[in-house]
């Protein structure tokens, strides 16, 4: 470990060899010591013995950059929260943890790091916030829903509804789901017909996703739940 001035003064001959020797020692260990050297230059390296911390001085030697850790056992370990970029110097990534709130919206872009809890804790916000049944229940929507009209799911998250009618003559019932208000692209996902006795459909809506029972006559006796 040894730190020098970098000058060679003018002085007698043995003296000069020391103090190049010196030098020579200094840029072999890095200038390495407990504290800053008293004479830094652009991008000179530091080894900090304290902190164990490897460190290059910035073009304008206002401060020293960290550059990694050097474990006296393991050797050079990368620190935390190293930016990962191309050869532009533009960020593509991080060696380094993130929050985990990051991690459960799935608000996150820049690539990093992630502990199997972590990871864990996403997937878990995921089927909890998206997942069908979870934290839903069944509800009996009977008297605020009506035959051949239109509805729309904007709970966030998929639902599933269950209707069941008294269905008479040559009548039909449908369920048609559409992205749009007008219904003008519906697909039937579900129909049925039968001659007075009940007779039901079923089908998953996602959200934002419009539906409706379209009967072609009259029914009785409907019945509407919806697991939401």
């Amino acid at each position: 470990m040894a730190q020098h001035d970098y000058n060679i003064a003018n002085q007698t001959a043995s003296d000069a060899r020391t103090d190049i020797n010196n030098v020579l020692e200094a840029i072999a260990t890095n200038n390495s010591g407990t504290g800053v050297p008293t004479a830094t230059f652009p991008n000179q390296w530091f080894y900090d013995t304290d902190d164990q911390l490897l460190k290059i001085r910035n073009n304008t030697t206002t401060t020293y950059l960290n550059v990694g850790y050097i474990d006296q056992t393991n050797g050079f370990e990368v620190l935390d929260d190293t930016h990962v970029v191309n050869t532009s110097g533009t960020q593509t990534g991080l060696l380094g943890d993130q929050l985990e709130a990051t991690w459960t919206t799935g608000t996150g872009t820049t690539e990093s790091l992630v502990s199997p809890a972590k990871l864990k804790a996403a997937a878990e916000a995921v089927v909890q916030g998206q997942g069908l049944g979870v934290n839903q229940t069944w509800q009996n929507l009977t008297s605020s829903r009506a035959q051949n009209t239109t509805y729309q799911n904007t709970t966030g998250k998929p639902i599933f509804i269950a209707l069941s009618a008294t269905i008479s003559g040559d009548a039909t019932m449908s369920l048609l789901v559409s992205p749009n208000s007008d219904m003008s692209s519906s697909v039937t996902v579900d129909r049925t017909s039968d001659i007075d006795d009940p007779s039901g459909v079923q089908s998953i809506i996602p959200n934002n996703t419009y539906y409706k029972a379209s009967v072609s006559t009259s029914i009785s006796s409907l019945y509407w739940a919806e697991l939401r």
